[in-house]
């Protein structure tokens, strides 16, 4: 018995020991399970970021070529563009609003029909029949006595009742009456005052269109503020990139049908001088590669040259009629002195064009510093530097 009762212990230690080692077999297992998760999705992580610092690369480098053909197309933007402002086009209508209280307009809706009683019948008691017709004569007049003066009392109580359902009838009625009598007066008071804000905008509307009419009749004769505000519409129509924001300053000289203008330009510093951005995996960083200062010089100077040809091209095509001869236009840039710490302009462009002449160009083939130099133009050497062009000897804007 003892013997058998070891054999059993044993058995059983034998057989808890297999089930903590099956145990740490599944927990290890487990475990290693886990971790090969963990990796593989540390790794997607780890891939996912190193998309998206490679989109952001992207989008980085998209923008420097979207900035670049901006730059390089300054020119070739406009031609595509009749710059000619049809000064009818600017005529304006009022436009009202519809009425604010488009429920004032709706009739208060008549009272709710409230029928008459029925008038009650009077129905006679059946008369009898066999031996009640010999016996029950005296029983069968009491009934008709009783159902006669009953049916007076109905006919009293539904006449009480005709005279309550008028009475209902006139006092709906009048609250109708009422509530239409509030909603007209409500509805003419709005009424007047939407009209009143109408006749505002009408007002506006042809004071507008009287200075249209005036504008464009005084353009006829060639008035100096009429060929300004013209040209200011014109310019303010010529849109520049965000990279690139152009503002123009002019004067008009009637007697010599000459327009001074000016363009005025970011400085170089405003431009990136970048070339490409790229990701590096291994610092995690994104770098950037400089642009060299060739390129920055040439990409300046394109653009400050396609400003001028530009400028010249959108005043003289929009002004059909003729009146501006001659442009006098500079180009240039505010910027700080480094020598002084003030604020400076600095030249880099002057050029006076007759408009036969320049009318002939053909500018979507030209080089623009070749077209500046066949304008007899002087222009800047190195606008990136800041060296300002010679404008000794150039009419000046």
């Amino acid at each position: 018995m003892a013997r058998e009762n070891v054999r059993a212990r044993n058995a059983a230690a034998r057989e808890a020991a297999k089930r903590q080692r099956e145990h740490e077999r599944n927990l290890a297992q487990q475990a290693r399970a886990e971790a090969a998760e963990q990796r593989r999705l540390d790794k997607l992580a780890k891939e996912a970021y190193i998309a998206d610092r490679e989109a952001e690369v992207e989008e980085l480098n998209a923008e420097l070529t979207r900035v670049q053909d901006e730059l390089s197309s300054l020119l070739s933007a406009t031609l595509d563009v009749d710059d000619f402002v049809d000064l009818e086009m600017l005529r304006v209508r009022a436009e009202h609003p519809p009425f604010p209280r488009p429920e004032l307009e709706r009739p208060t809706p008549p009272p709710v029909p409230i029928a008459d009683p029925p008038e009650p019948i009077y129905a006679m008691p059946p008369a009898p029949t066999g031996l009640r017709a010999v016996f029950g004569k005296r029983k069968h007049l009491q009934e008709v006595e009783r159902s006669v003066a009953r049916h007076e009392r109905m006919k009293v109580e539904w006449k009480a009742n005709l005279r309550n359902a008028e009475i209902l009838r006139a006092a709906a009625l009048d609250r109708r009456n009422k509530d239409e009598k509030k909603r007209l007066a409500a509805l003419a008071k709005e009424r007047e005052k939407y009209e009143a804000a109408c006749a505002v905008r009408e007002e506006e509307a042809a004071k507008q269109n009287e200075a249209l009419d005036q504008l464009i009749t005084n353009l006829a004769y060639g008035d100096v503020k009429a060929v300004e505000e013209c040209v200011s519409i014109v310019l303010a129509n010529s849109v520049y990139p965000d990279s690139f924001p152009v503002n123009h300053e002019f004067e008009f000289d009637a007697p010599n049908a000459e327009l001074k203008l000016r363009a005025l330009l970011p400085g170089p510093d405003k431009l990136s001088t970048v070339k490409a951005y790229r990701y590096k995996k291994s610092t995690d960083e994104i770098t950037s590669t400089q642009l060299t200062q060739k390129a920055c010089k040439d990409t300046y100077a394109l653009a400050v040259n396609q400003v001028a040809l530009r400028s010249l091209h959108e005043v003289f095509e929009a002004d059909r009629r003729g009146i501006i001869k001659s442009i006098s236009l500079e180009v240039g840039t505010s910027t700080i002195n480094p020598a002084t710490g003030l604020e400076t302009y600095v030249p880099f462009v002057a050029a006076a064009a007759e408009r036969e002449s320049f009318v002939e160009l053909n500018l979507a083939s030209v080089v623009p510093d070749a077209t500046l130099a066949y304008l007899g133009a002087a222009v800047s050497k190195n606008p990136y530097g800041l060296d300002p062009a010679d404008v000794s000897g150039i009419r000046k804007s």
